[in-house]
Parts: structure tokens; sequence; C-alpha cells
């Protein structure tokens, strides 16, 4: 009892007031922190909203990529291409 005569005056409750406003400051951060990359996009992909993995349409791109950089000839590029979209080789369907 004797606390509540004078001893200590009002410095118990401040400490208490800041801890608290503390604590739910570190809970807060850690909270948007986790979320935040939670919802980050995977490293080297582009970032389509809560989709992960690569956007629709890679695969052909890497293989216009690698077209255009002399790795496969025309031939091959249209076979994979139409191997990419499900049509059979040889369709004309480009």
């Amino acid at each position: 009892m004797m606390f509540w005569y004078g001893h200590g005056g009002g410095w118990g409750l401040f400490a208490m007031t800041v801890s608290m406003v503390l604590f739910w400051a570190l809970i807060i951060t850690v909270a948007i922190l986790l979320f935040r990359a939670l919802a980050r996009p995977p490293q080297g992909g582009q970032h389509t909203g809560w989709q992960r993995g690569p956007a629709p349409g890679h695969a052909e791109q890497i293989l216009a990529e690698r077209y255009a950089r002399g790795e496969i000839d025309e031939e091959e590029y249209a076979r994979r291409l139409a191997t990419l979209r499900g049509s059979p080789p040889g369709t004309g369907k480009q």
C-alpha cells in the first residue's frame, strides 16, 4: 500500500502506457512485414496479382527469344510453338 501514498509517482503508469504502445507498434509492424513478404512476386517474374509463377505466354516468349538469337531454326521453332499451343505440327496454326 505504500506505493499509492507517494512512492514512485506517476512513472509506473507512464511506463505501462509507453510499453503498451511499443508492444502494439511491434505487433503491427510484424504483421505488415509478413503480409508484404507473402504478397511479393517471385524473383524474376512479373507480378500478376495473387497468381504465382510465370505469366501466361511466358514459354512462347522464351521460345521466340531463342529463335531470335539463332539457337533454334525455323522448323524447330514452329514445331515447339505448335506443341505449346496444343495443335499438331504443320497445321499452319501459329
